[in-house]
């Protein structure tokens, strides 16, 4: 019997194990993947401490998988998909199909969405079975460790600017540096916008002109944040990536006439928004789920072409659990990544 390893909770909140299962096969219209690299998201904990519905345990999270094809179920040669191709599978892990928004071809809405972790075992085992419609094509050149974020991370940023009204040359502004926002500032930067960055600290300005940022804006300043977006011109965009409300609503009145704030970071407390915000200067508020696996292979593809990368931390399976709660902490810089020999 051919075995895998998998790390698993299997209570509420509880530790990660590393324990042995059966290698599954792959039913009609699946494939088996070999993991060789997973992403730690903070929407792991959603599966983790069962704060979804549906959750049963034991749980095997990981949506920020890529890999390569080891075993193809039956009906997938007509998708195209052959041994060996080389896949990422993203918070997108497959669709119904049948429900209204997959019928209108609004699939990351699909009212059945199947998500890694949640409806199938995901990436924190060596082997997953995943839904043909899930897969997205690994781009020569990009490493798995680097390609693996991009299904989550990466393609939530880039998507939610890139459906965004901006155009280059507007300026849009990007709070949070952290998993998502250190991504959104270097997509910001690639698709030609007028790059504002803001972040706690002013020791994060140097981190700021790093990833590429013409501007940096300290949200424990004196300045408002709003006030230091007027004195740029007002932003098209407000890309808000950190999962705090408080620094969202803060963000607002920097936007100019017509602007948008699109809302990625998630934060349960409610955003301090006034209608009269929004209605003064015809401001929209816009919240964007992450993307298809089309959207996915369109963030890796764009991604390998502007050598844009994820800054990541990688770590082996059997540390899983001390990784998890590095990225619990905050103190992961950015995306802790299990990878698999």
């Amino acid at each position: 019997m051919s075995t895998y390893r998998v790390a698993q909770v299997t209570a509420l909140g509880g530790p990660f194990e590393i324990v042995e299962r059966e290698v599954p096969r792959p039913g009609p219209g699946h494939v088996r993947i070999a993991v060789e690299a997973c992403g730690i998201c903070h929407s792991d904990t959603f599966f983790v401490t069962a704060a979804l519905p549906g959750v049963t345990f034991p749980v095997v999270p990981g949506h920020e998988i890529a890999g390569r094809i080891e075993e193809l179920g039956e009906g997938i040669e007509a998708w195209g998909w052959q041994l060996g191709d080389r896949v990422g599978v993203g918070w997108f892990g497959g669709s119904c199909g049948h429900c209204k928004p997959c019928r209108q071809g609004d699939f990351i809405v699909c009212e059945n969405l199947k998500v890694p972790g949640w409806s199938y075992d995901g990436g924190f085992g060596a082997q997953v079975i995943a839904p043909v419609d899930a897969l997205a094509r690994i781009p020569d050149g990009l490493a798995s460790a680097d390609a693996a974020p991009l299904g989550c991370a990466g393609v939530t940023t880039f998507n939610g600017l890139r459906r965004s009204p901006a155009q280059p040359g507007d300026l849009v502004a990007v709070v949070g540096l952290g998993g998502l926002g250190h991504l959104g500032v270097k997509y910001a930067v690639a698709m030609g916008f007028e790059t504002v960055a803001v972040a706690r600290g002013a020791e994060k300005a140097d981190l700021a002109k790093q990833l590429g940022a013409h501007h940096y804006v300290d949200s424990t300043a004196e300045t408002p944040v709003a006030q230091s977006l007027q004195s740029l011109g007002g932003a098209k965009v407000v890309l808000a990536t950190a999962g705090n409300s408080q620094a969202i609503s803060a963000a607002v009145d920097g936007l100019g006439p017509r602007g948008e704030l699109v809302v990625i970071g998630i934060d349960p407390e409610p955003l301090g928004i006034s209608p009269l915000q929004l209605l003064t200067g015809a401001r929209e508020i816009r919240g964007h789920p992450s993307g298809t696996a089309r959207d996915v292979q369109d963030t890796m593809e764009f991604s390998a072409l502007h050598g844009i990368r994820p800054t990541i931390e990688t770590v082996p399976l059997e540390q899983a659990d001390e990784a998890y709660q590095k990225m619990l902490t905050g103190a992961a810089r950015f995306r802790m990544v299990i990878t698999y020999d």
